[in-house]
């Protein structure tokens, strides 16, 4: 391939004011790099020194042609200026990777140049190498020439560093537990990415006790770590942003707004300046509250309670929530436009349920929390252990509070422990409690469910409450009537030589006076 070099006359340094080097002499002479082009940028007043280093070089090197290109730069010290010309011309220059090899040579031209150059080669407007050269050290001995290559990928211990830095930002927002399950892994890797290189709103989902906000607090961290903030994290409890006692929570209030000493107040958004906001279960906002924390969001400017003046602060937003924002949406309980806001990164955290494969993982990792907690080492019998194992990653184990259950289920453990260790008995009474709680809440949710849809004063059997609930559920998170029949009919409708799943769950619905449009709006 054709080797070529495109760079700056050096004013100055092409005029051999240093030890005689010129630098773009030297660059299409030295023996080790043959060069067949240079394309040699100038200002229209220097066409003088420019024809002259063309002159020189085609008389030492009669090989390299030489193309001197005009390029009137009235300030080269202006970034946009240069960074422009430079730009357009990558973008009118007619790269041909496939016969030619392209350096840019940084030796010359001003330090905003040499920024640019970067720039430019390292987005791959410039598909080239850089070159930077020097006079030698001694006489006798050939002048230095270094070539940068960017493609980090080659450089193995810069590779490896930045492989270690990504294993600890992950190790951070995994909490240090060695998780396993792929799916759960892959959507860290994301977040880590997300959380690195973007100061834009993270909303994160999931069921109750799934980890949202200790994931949101190891965002921040990371954050931190990146240089991406400097300020505090400020946690704000959505569900008590309620009525008057909203604005100051949020807006701070003056002094004159009661008249009262000490009334002053800063407000989350003021503790948050150049730090990050998190608005932690910011489904439970009212109306209002959703009103009023929009506006603060996309501008950062609002008005303190009893202030005369706009005040304005910079912050990053987290927030977390345990219900389908979009579901509220549509059901008119949530803005649109604050969801808009807050989901431009949305990641739905799993139930502990759909990650059997990181229990064990996460035994060893609260084994440790309560340890340091109680100040004593606790261990399991080995039978216990094999015991709580086999219960926790059970598929018929629901996990319903997802860690609040699991981090519960080891600290009673733990703290019961006689001398430390935890025995088979311990374990049997204590998943037996867990079996009796999980029961107690899915008949009260199933109750709760069937009244909300035919009403407090319905009377339903209990043989039916239970399948009732389950048909409800199913109904609510299906698209369709025969969505839903498809999921609920899965076995039977094998068995049949003609399915219609929506006309059978049709009848079933009849049975209790109601339709699709009915449960969907229950």
């Amino acid at each position: 391939m054709r080797n070529v070099a495109i760079g700056f006359l050096g004013t100055q340094l092409d005029m051999g004011r240093m030890k005689r080097w010129k630098p773009t002499v030297g660059l299409c002479t030295d023996p080790g790099f043959p060069l067949d082009r240079l394309e040699l940028l100038h200002h229209a007043r220097n066409i003088g020194l420019a024809t002259g280093i063309k002159a020189e070089i085609e008389a030492k090197s009669p090989l390299t042609e030489v193309r001197l290109v005009e390029m009137n730069l009235d300030d080269p010290w202006d970034f946009e200026e240069v960074y422009g010309k430079l730009f357009d011309f990558a973008r009118s220059y007619g790269f041909d990777e496939d016969r030619e090899r392209y350096h840019v040579h940084l030796t010359t031209g001003t330090h905003v140049a040499q920024i640019c150059w970067f720039l430019l080669t390292e987005s791959r407007h410039v598909p080239a190498h850089l070159i930077q050269t020097g006079p030698p050290r001694r006489a006798g001995d050939l002048p230095k020439m270094d070539v940068i290559d960017l493609d980090l990928s080659r450089y193995n211990a810069l590779q490896q560093r930045f492989d270690v830095q990504a294993r600890e930002s992950g190790d951070l927002l995994r909490g240090g537990i060695e998780t396993r399950d792929a799916g759960y892994n892959a959507l860290i890797d994301r977040v880590e990415l997300v959380a690195g290189s973007s100061d834009g709103p993270i909303l994160l989902t999931g069921e109750t006790g799934t980890g949202k906000t200790s994931l949101a607090r190891r965002i921040y961290e990371l954050k931190l770590n990146r240089r991406r903030v400097k300020g505090r994290l400020v946690q704000v409890n959505c569900a008590a942003l309620r009525g008057a006692e909203a604005r100051p929570m949020l807006f701070g209030q003056r002094r004159g707004a009661t008249g009262v000493a000490g009334s002053e107040r800063t407000g989350a958004l003021r503790e948050a300046d150049g730090g990050v906001l998190l608005l932690d279960e910011v489904d439970a906002l009212g109306w209002d509250e959703q009103s009023l924390i929009l506006q603060a969001i996309e501008t950062g400017r609002y008005h303190p309670v009893g202030a005369d003046h706009e005040v304005t602060c910079r912050f990053q937003v987290l927030a977390t929530a345990g219900t389908d924002l979009a579901g509220l949406v549509a059901q008119g309980r949530f803005r649109p436009d604050l969801f808009a806001a807050l989901s431009l990164w949305q990641f739905e955290l799993p139930p502990l349920r759909d990650r059997r494969a990181d229990i064990e993982a996460n035994l060893t990792h609260e084994l440790a929390r309560v340890e340091g907690l109680l100040g004593r080492r606790v261990g399991f019998n080995s039978d216990a252990a094999e015991a709580w194992l086999r219960f926790a990653t059970d598929p018929a184990t629901p996990w319903s509070g997802n860690f609040r259950d699991f981090g519960g289920a080891v600290l009673r453990l733990c703290t019961l422990a006689p001398r430390g260790r935890i025995t088979r008995a311990m374990v049997d009474e204590d998943i037996a409690a867990l079996h009796a709680r999980w029961q107690a809440a899915e008949r009260n949710e199933d109750a709760q469910l069937v009244a909300e849809v035919l009403g407090p004063e319905a009377e339903v059997d209990p043989f039916d409450l239970v399948q009732l609930a389950h048909v409800l559920r199913t109904c609510r998170r299906s698209a369709s009537l025969s969505a839903a029949g498809r999921s609920l009919f899965a076995v039977s409708r094998a068995q049949k030589a003609t399915r219609n799943d929506a006309d059978r769950l049709r009848k079933y619905l009849a049975r209790f006076d109601l339709d699709w449009a009915a449960v969907q709006e229950g």
